[in-house]
């Protein structure tokens, strides 16, 4: 092998390997702009709604029994007593406190240790669920659409919103 010949060898991999830090480079920032997971899982509003008719065998009324029938009931007794509040910004929050599990209970945060775990979709202490409990739902605090209602209506008095929590609360 002459010098000029490994001196072509050596430029053509260091050319090789600055293109493919380029390339690892360009890669690393198309994924750094990409929306994070939780941004791409939200559907447009258009989407939504169809994904809502064919989830809710009642046609949009609210009253199937899975998580948009609980935040589309939540909603309609939210309306009725004036308590504000979204359905993106009750979906978020909810997603965020139990990932949608009605029966999540937490038995590890500061709450627990004192004999009040927070439970259900919003992660609502029972002495929270009893001041803000709202007439018409249930007793109960796991109860799906009471527990919604409920954590919504503190939301209301603490934040102004449910709208308004982006954190546990």
């Amino acid at each position: 092998m002459t010098a000029i010949t490994a001196a072509s060898r050596l430029a053509r991999l260091r050319n090789l390997a600055v293109t493919g830090l380029v390339t690892t480079g360009a890669a690393a920032a198309a994924l750094t702009l990409m929306p994070a997971t939780a941004h791409a899982a939200e559907a447009p509003k258009a989407a939504h709604a169809a994904a809502t008719r064919a989830a809710d065998p009642a046609g949009g009324k609210g009253t199937a029994n899975n998580l948009d029938g609980w935040i589309k009931q939540s909603l309609a007794i939210m309306k009725a007593k004036g308590i504000p509040g979204t359905y993106e910004g009750l979906h978020r929050n909810i997603m965020r406190e139990s990932s949608g599990n009605p029966n999540a209970q937490n038995n590890y945060d500061v709450n627990a240790k004192n004999g009040v775990p927070s439970k259900g979709l919003l992660q609502v202490i029972d002495p929270t669920f009893k001041a803000f409990h709202v007439a018409g739902t249930a007793d109960n605090s796991t109860d799906p659409v009471a527990n919604i209602t409920a954590a919504a209506n503190y939301a209301a008095h603490r934040y102004g919103s449910i709208d308004n929590v982006n954190s546990a609360y």
